[in-house]
């Protein structure tokens, strides 16, 4: 039984089932011409930039990357006025949240998280052999409060997503400063910012602007959502030099390829990318809004590049009949939101592909 030989915070764990492939889709079913709006996928396509990086790069498929990433943490450095040793690369932000885990939680620590937060914080908790300490969400996001309160003498980490996935919602400076404060400063504080490019309110809440004031702050983001870098995997961390060095002697040689580091370095220059990203998520965002409206649907406000709608039925099975008229969106029963479906902001037109397929599946219940 080498499930049983596992450690047992791992035999406790079900794999992570991402949202559906388009081309398994097209196997299971037979049909074509599939939109897939469940992973939460920047629909613009790449950086004309990224792809001339990546064609720079091919000469060199035989040699091994650059494993400290020195051009990509110079270039972060630069644009965000922090220094490189602050800096921790990883395969994706997925990564580096995974290595925080790893560096810092044992059997008999603890990590708070929010009910509806992000499914990599229980994962790599429970598979550091820790406790999941989980406080009720508030109006379907983060109630800083109540974590706050939840702290023990046990307490090693706490993570916060900021934008939250997968309700979208988001909170503020007032709300944060009043949190942080209350952190001893031995608990270290992951504020995740995947979607933080997406968030064009001028009071918005930016982690980098706590970092020297708050040394057990790490702040991680990524290239896989408003940058387009999703099939690269790329993230980083932000920390005090110390944690960063500590995530280092656990990170993995070379975990992010020559490809990703390239394009993310190229793309990191792309304002015009960037903007045209956000302009186009929050068109989507309100063609969505308008649309559920219109069906009577409720739905939660986002700023992120999805958006969570509510069903007076089971969301999985709506998720089945949307995938018989070509769309694949995603269930959140995982998350404990069995009536509800997460939709990734898509192309105009296929963003009213799954609203006239919504509205006929609807029709049909």
């Amino acid at each position: 039984d080498y499930i049983a030989l596992a450690t047992t915070g791992v035999q406790g764990l079900t794999p992570y089932v991402p949202g559906k492939p388009i081309d398994e889709l097209e196997r299971e079913l037979g049909i074509s011409n599939i939109i897939k709006l469940a992973s939460n996928e920047n629909p613009l396509g790449p950086s004309p930039k990224a792809l001339q990086a990546l064609d720079q790069v091919k000469a060199d498929l035989t040699r091994y990357p650059d494993g400290n990433g020195f051009r990509l943490k110079q270039a972060l450095a630069a644009k965000l006025g922090v220094k490189a040793d602050t800096i921790t690369l990883g395969n994706g932000s997925n990564d580096v949240l995974d290595l925080i885990a790893r560096a810092y939680l044992s059997v008999g620590d603890e990590a708070i998280f929010s009910q509806y937060a992000f499914a990599v914080y229980p994962i790599s908790t429970q598979a550091c052999g820790a406790t999941a300490v989980v406080t009720p969400a508030k109006d379907w996001g983060h109630d800083l409060a109540a974590m706050a309160s939840a702290i023990t003498d046990k307490t090693k980490l706490i993570f916060i997503a900021n934008p939250n996935n997968p309700t979208g919602t988001s909170f503020g400076r007032q709300e944060w400063e009043r949190f942080i404060s209350q952190v001893p400063e031995h608990v270290l504080v992951v504020l995740d910012e995947a979607y933080i490019e997406y968030v064009e309110n001028d009071a918005v809440l930016n982690g980098v602007d706590y970092l020297n004031q708050y040394p057990n702050l790490i702040v991680t983001r990524t290239f896989s959502k408003a940058y387009g870098l999703a099939a690269l995997r790329v993230g980083y961390g932000l920390s005090h030099p110390q944690v960063a060095n500590v995530l280092n002697r656990v990170r993995q040689p070379f975990n992010v390829d020559s490809f990703a580091l390239a394009a993310a370095t190229a793309v990191l220059d792309d304002e015009s990318y960037l903007q045209r990203s956000r302009d186009l998520n929050r068109q989507g965002l309100q063609q969505f809004e308008e649309g559920f409206r219109s069906l009577g649907l409720e739905y939660i406000p986002s700023v992120g590049n999805f958006i969570t709608v509510h069903f007076e039925q089971q969301g999985t099975a709506v998720y089945q009949k949307l995938l018989l008229e070509g769309v694949i969106t995603r269930p959140v029963a995982n998350y404990g939101m069995a009536n509800s479906l997460r939709i990734s902001v898509g192309l105009p037109e296929e963003n009213r592909r799954c609203l006239d397929a919504l509205a006929k599946v609807l029709a049909q219940c």
